[in-house]
């Protein structure tokens, strides 16, 4: 499919004097997995309501497949599934009536809502807990059968909003191979984030947004390549530190950044190029220092969002968007 599934250009939203989003472009490609990070009330899910018509833009454009969100709302709606913050099961169902009832609101027959049912229960591993009220489930446990809701009708185009926020390390894990297999399967992700090792890990293309705004665009590596070289990372004894911050400021040019570890201590330099890490060793034995750990590493993510932005992807900003949180479910 040459449509992107995603075009926007200069999409805007105001809640009274609040810019939430203030003229996003983003152009996301039928197949992918895109991110888009960035702290809270920086206008992640405004985007997404507006890309979901959920919300009616103030000013610019999108489309879903060619299709105009705001002229042709219907048309988008089915080609679409949308995974919100917050959990919008009911908890007085079980696992299974949760996921019959949106099938039957979505057309499914009787028999085949709970047959689409069993087999998203069992792909989410949720089969034990199928009769289960939901209150007994736990935060990754319904943010599994959130997603599961979202994909009861297979749609194309999935936007994931912050999906694993509050999960742990397993079920993120379990979430990330959900999401691998959604896009093998064709489908095509808009993933919003506040961790950067999440967008690392999964999105293709990935646009940092601050305040309303597209401050960057790329992959990963263009990211991180922007805001500055790869650094050598040499942990030491806390004996030899001193001895070696002098052989790297020789060797390098630069004075080291050090970091107290556990056992030792990390300095790290900015290097241009991997060729001087050979003399930098040799240097340091001959300097009578134990090289306890070595390594080259590029920017991190949450670097170039500082760097782009003056602040962490993790910090909770004062001015959050008036966007309201409620929970909800596209249905196609």
């Amino acid at each position: 499919m040459n449509t992107p599934a995603i075009e926007a250009q200069g999409l805007v939203k105001v809640f009274g004097s609040n810019r939430a989003v203030d003229g996003v472009d983003l152009t996301v490609e039928a197949g992918s997995v895109y991110g888009v990070l960035g702290p809270n009330g920086a206008g992640k899910t405004t985007t997404i309501r507006m890309l979901a018509t959920l919300l009616r833009p103030d000013a610019g454009s999108a489309r879903i497949f060619g299709h105009d969100v705001v002229r042709d709302p219907q048309t988008v709606r089915s080609l679409i599934g949308v995974t919100g913050q917050y959990a919008s099961v009911d908890e007085t169902l079980s696992a299974t009536e949760n996921l019959v009832v949106f099938g039957r609101l979505l057309g499914l027959s009787p028999r085949a809502a709970r047959r689409k049912a069993a087999a998203l229960l069992d792909e989410f591993a949720l089969t034990e807990a199928a009769r289960k009220p939901l209150k007994s489930f736990s935060g990754g446990m319904r943010r599994r059968l959130d997603l599961a809701a979202s994909l009861i009708s297979q749609p194309p185009l999935i936007f994931l909003d912050e999906p694993t926020t509050g999960l742990d390390p397993r079920t993120r894990n379990q979430m990330w191979d959900t999401v691998r297999r959604l896009v093998a399967d064709g489908s095509t992700v808009l993933l919003t984030s506040q961790y950067l090792d999440e967008a690392d890990q999964l999105a293709d293309r990935i646009a940092v947004i601050d305040r309303g705004t597209v401050v960057a665009e790329g992959t990963a590596d263009e990211l991180k390549a922007s805001v500055g070289h790869q650094s050598l990372q040499v942990t030491v004894a806390r004996g030899d530190a001193d001895r070696a911050r002098g052989v790297l400021l020789d060797a390098l040019g630069h004075e080291a950044a050090s970091t107290p570890l556990t056992q030792g201590v990390r300095l790290t330099v900015p290097v241009e190029r991997s060729g001087p890490v050979t003399d930098v060793l040799v240097r340091l034995h001959q300097a009578g220092v134990e090289v306890l750990e070595l390594a080259l590493a590029k920017p991190s993510l949450d670097e170039v969002f500082l760097t782009l932005t003056g602040h962490t992807a993790t910090a909770a900003e004062a001015s959050a968007s008036a966007t309201p949180t409620s929970p909800e479910k596209v249905l196609a």
